[in-house]
């Protein structure tokens, strides 16, 4: 059945083309090239397979920009504000006052742009695959706006040609595709308003519960992108796929729609006691510590000493909010954080280590971490200034692990090692270990996490 297109309006009156479909949550979908037509997209199998699989969690919605599709092309006003106006218009037409905003690829300027400025009506924010400025575009569209402007018809062909080959069948639908999408003169105003996107700085006024998924292999953004995008938002959530495809209907789609849906309907609980009454008690604790801290600052200085411990501070919070990590408090020079996934939490020691290592090659005084890990059930509850907190034998043990480890160094519990099992993590066996406070030794091994 293909979807039902009707019209909402602007407050001037400007026609807005746009279909809903599904009775879960509200969700509406940016246009993830920042222009499209509605009717093309439900005639190309794998995009109508992809909006088939989140409306049936979700109340889809999509709608196409003025002055491209089937909205009213009299009228092209390709900036973030007016683009805004246009998921306004459609939201108050349809009576909603609260929507998931999911941003694939180039909408994520306008997703965190109409969050900041409009959080009331946002429930969730989803950015797959996706920007927040289009900075790192600007030189390569410098070349060619010459032949966008001088020549429509091989524009579109080479467009599509590179993106999808030469010879491809699915580059000559992709150039019908664009030609009846967009005029010449309206992707013209498109490119010109298209480098001023940048929502960058928007990034950490950003209130609302927030998804950042990244398939692991595509090249821009690739993943790095993806964690300093995440690390910018308070709370947000990094869901790293497997896969290099760009566009989110191809590959592994049904890991992509659970991830985006289980993330909307379950929500993410904000403090330590929530996330263990709602979960699985079992975690995963990760301590770090900087190596001869207080030597540090006997040698540095106060104020000195303290800049330092801001960097260890910085890069390990940009690290732990892009792997999923719970930061339960830090102790000056070291954290405490819980993951509910093993593997995200080695990966994120990992980062960790190898962020510090290259800090390391240029600074002037090196910053010298060392990490524990280990798994179990620890005890939540508040602590005596009322924040949520860790505690038990669990919690103990890692602590106990990291204070054996060597500056650089990662040591895990082999409970740690066994969740892991077939991950592709390398060990060294450390054998028997005794650890302060614990009557039985305990096997401990060390993670190996140099590229070499």
């Amino acid at each position: 059945m293909e979807p039902q297109i009707q019209y909402a309006q602007t407050k001037d009156g400007v026609s807005i083309a746009y279909w809903r479909r599904g009775d879960g949550p509200p969700a509406i979908h940016l246009p993830p090239l920042g222009w499209g037509h509605l009717q093309l997209e439900s005639a190309y199998p794998s995009w109508r397979a992809w909006h088939d699989a989140l409306a049936e969690r979700l109340s889809l919605i999509r709608f196409d920009v003025p002055g491209t599709g089937l909205s009213d092309r009299d009228v092209a006003d390709f900036s973030l504000t007016g683009m805004a106006e246009s998921v306004d218009a459609v939201a108050d037409h349809l009576g909603i006052d609260r929507f998931v905003l999911f941003c694939p690829l180039y909408s994520g300027a306008l997703g965190v742009r109409y969050t900041v400025e409009h959080s009331q009506r946002v429930s969730h924010l989803v950015l797959y695959n996706s920007i927040a400025s289009f900075e790192r575009g600007r030189e390569s569209f410098k070349g060619a706006r010459h032949l966008l402007e001088e020549n429509w018809d091989v524009f579109v062909r080479a467009s599509m040609s590179i993106a999808f080959g030469w010879t491809s069948e699915e580059a000559a639908w992709w150039a019908e595709f664009m030609k009846e999408g967009i005029s010449q003169e309206a992707y013209l105003q498109f490119f010109k308003d298209r480098q001023d996107w940048d929502s960058t700085d928007l990034l950490q006024q950003i209130t609302v519960p927030t998804l950042v998924v990244q398939r692991r292999q595509v090249e821009w953004p690739n993943v790095a992108d993806a964690r300093r995008l995440a690390a910018k938002i308070s709370g947000a959530h990094l869901a790293v796929l497997e896969g290099d495809e760009t566009a989110p209907y191809d590959g592994d789609m049904e890991t992509l729609v659970a991830t985006i849906c289980d993330f909307v309907t379950q929500g993410e609980p904000e403090t330590v006691e929530e996330t263990l009454a709602t979960r699985s008690p079992f975690r995963t604790v990760l301590f770090t510590d900087v190596e001869g801290s207080t030597a540090l600052t006997q040698r540095l200085g106060d104020a000195q000493a303290r800049e330092l411990l801001h960097e260890h501070e910085r890069i390990t919070r940009e690290a732990l909010t892009g792997h999923g990590g719970n930061e339960i408090k830090t102790m000056g020079d070291g954290f405490m954080a819980s993951f509910g996934s093993a593997t995200q939490a080695l990966e994120c020691a990992i980062v960790i280590q190898r962020s510090f290592a290259e800090h390391n090659e240029s600074a002037g005084e090196p910053i010298k971490v060392r990490i524990g890990l280990n798994a179990g059930e620890p005890i939540a509850e508040d602590d005596p200034e009322g924040r949520g907190d860790l505690f038990g034998t669990a919690v103990n043990m890692a602590a106990r692990i990291a204070a054996k480890a060597e500056a650089g160094e990662i040591l895990v519990a082999d409970v740690v090692r066994q969740l892991v099992a077939g991950k592709e993590f390398l060990f060294n066996d450390r054998g028997d270990t005794e650890l302060r406070g614990f009557e039985d030794p305990v096997q401990v091994y060390e993670v190996r996490w140099r590229e070499e």
